[in-house]
């Protein structure tokens, strides 16, 4: 990191690619960048422009990263850049950044705001009580692999009603909607969510409460994501849906990388971005 990077001449830092995306202003932008060509050091001095030179409040801010490590840095050197008030942004993971507004916002999805999350070792232990409950074999219905598919459904947002009227015909996967359909009873009456839950019913929430995607639009008035090239399809709705049309919205990834395809992700959603916002400024960071 230069050591001019908290310095007033911080711009001085960029190279001239660099600086078209930290300085764009006013709707979309793509920045397609390879690795080791400064991507995270657009994101934070982007941030850190709009604070400093155009009045952007930190609240006003939302950056989504897949990694704790990569929010922790992100935030940190915007707050070298800015000072203390780099505090007051949102800057997490997915999941992390769900899950803070789901505390606020879920009661109306029939959840308590103490709501408990599971992680993967919860999530097979209430799998394997439900193929209990369902007199299911473990052995021939692993919890394992049945938390794949319900994982996989859940990331391309199907709910267990409509993954039911998906599967007639294949034996395997009308089990799996008997444990689906039970999963989600199980996790309802536990007052408890799984990771891909804090995707989905973050969506869910925004989709079925106008007022709530409106009040959250309003607040943030710019979104950040990091990795665009590894966005799943409910990742992709969720960042559409509060960009809005204002489409204040930085989205950062190579085309040539994508590593979470395992969960999901989309290629298309990078590939197709200025089909999806025609008036996009693409920058490519090449240097």
């Amino acid at each position: 990191m230069s050591p001019r990077e908290s310095a007033s001449g911080y711009l001085e830092d960029l190279n001239p690619e660099q600086r078209e995306a930290v300085e764009h202003m006013g709707g979309p932008l793509l920045v397609v960048a390879g690795a080791g060509s400064g991507k995270t050091r657009v994101l934070t001095y982007r941030i850190a422009h709009l604070m400093r030179r155009h009045g952007v409040s930190p609240w006003g801010i939302l950056a989504l990263t897949f990694t704790n490590k990569a929010a922790t840095e992100m935030k940190e050197r915007v707050e070298r850049l800015v000072g203390a008030g780099a505090r007051d942004m949102m800057v997490g993971t997915f999941h992390s950044s769900c899950a803070r507004i789901l505390r606020r916002e879920i009661e109306p999805l029939g959840y308590s705001a103490r709501f408990s999350i599971y992680d993967e070792s919860d999530s097979l232990r209430l799998l394997a009580q439900c193929l209990d409950e369902l007199g299911l074999d473990r052995k021939s219905y692993h919890p394992k692999a049945l938390r794949g598919v319900i994982s996989s459904a859940k990331n391309e947002m199907v709910d267990e009603e409509s993954f039911a009227g998906r599967v007639e015909g294949d034996f395997f996967m009308e089990v799996a909607s008997r444990v689906y359909r039970r999963y989600q009873e199980r996790l309802r009456a536990n007052d408890a969510l799984d990771f891909d839950d804090l995707l989905c019913h973050m969506v869910t929430l925004l989709e079925l409460y106008p007022a709530t995607l409106e009040r959250y639009r309003e607040k943030f008035r710019h979104v950040l994501v990091d990795e665009y090239q590894d966005t799943n399809a409910v990742q992709y709705r969720m960042v559409r849906l509060l960009a809005g049309e204002r489409g204040n919205l930085c989205v950062v990834g190579d085309d040539d990388q994508g590593i979470y395809s395992w969960r999901g992700a989309d290629m298309r959603n990078i590939l197709e971005f200025e089909k999806d916002y025609p008036e996009a400024r693409v920058v490519k960071l090449e240097q």
